[in-house]
């Protein structure tokens, strides 16, 4: 996902450079009967697309060279970077202005499409989870579940679950999905889990069942609602245990 991604904005990139010259070339022999508003709106819709298909950089290149293009190609003097006539300024301006919010908008639509659909995948593997928990599966079958989901919901390098307590203090991913070292809040989001290992606890009706003992990849930025899914999981675990612990 991650390579298409890439690929897809780096053909945005080009396009936001290339299509702005074709399409403002394409409109030279009708310039001096083709009102220079109308141009302007159809080197609009090219960033429109550009923005669309790519990121806020290449939304943002394509506004450049549309406005740059627009200045040389139609309006006078033409073939120079210089404008004369006060409505092409007005023009050319608003070209921009319209580039850039119309390449911010884009942008944020992408990431609230981004993001909601992030919450339903989270949404739906809490759900997946609770399922197996309660269709009669064995614990050692939810538990290792769960582990398995953990390890590439926070890109863990590993992850075990553990039933008896840490024999020393250790890192902790709490029950509110903040990561306390030394009494304070680890800043997660940007400095990624600490290392080497932390505890996640397995609780079930207030009671710790067990621990989930991670083991992070330095660096990588787990969000909160990663690490919020994290808990849920291990709520999960802790249901499937619970009876467990009464029938020994």
């Amino acid at each position: 996902m991650d390579t298409m991604r890439a690929y897809r904005d780096q053909i945005a990139l080009v396009a936001a450079v290339v299509m702005p010259l074709g399409v403002a070339a394409i409109l030279v022999p009708f310039r001096s009967s083709f009102a220079t508003t109308a141009s302007a709106l159809l080197l609009v819709a090219v960033i429109v697309a550009v923005a669309a298909l790519g990121n806020r950089v290449s939304g943002f290149v394509a506004t450049i060279s549309a406005t740059l293009w627009f200045d040389f190609f139609l309006t006078r003097p033409y073939e120079k970077f210089a404008i004369t006539h006060r409505p092409d300024i007005e023009t050319a301006v608003s070209l921009f202005v319209v580039g850039v919010i119309v390449t911010e908008l884009a942008a944020r639509n992408r990431h609230h499409h981004a993001a909601a659909t992030q919450e339903a995948d989270y949404v739906g593997l809490i759900y997946e989870v609770s399922e197996l928990a309660a269709s009669g599966a064995s614990t050692n079958e939810v538990v290792e579940r769960v582990r398995r989901e953990l390890v590439d919901l926070l890109n863990l390098r590993d992850a075990r679950f553990d039933a008896a307590k840490s024999e020393r203090p250790m890192i902790r991913l709490d029950h509110d999905a903040h990561v306390l070292l030394s009494g304070r809040i680890w800043d997660v989001e940007h400095m990624g889990l600490p290392s080497p290992e932390i505890e996640l606890l397995v609780h079930s009706r207030g009671e710790a069942l067990g621990r989930f003992v991670l083991t992070p990849t330095p660096g990588h930025s787990v969000s909160y609602e990663q690490r919020f899914v994290a808990v849920a999981l291990a709520d999960q675990a802790g249901a499937a245990l619970r009876p467990q612990l009464h029938t020994v």
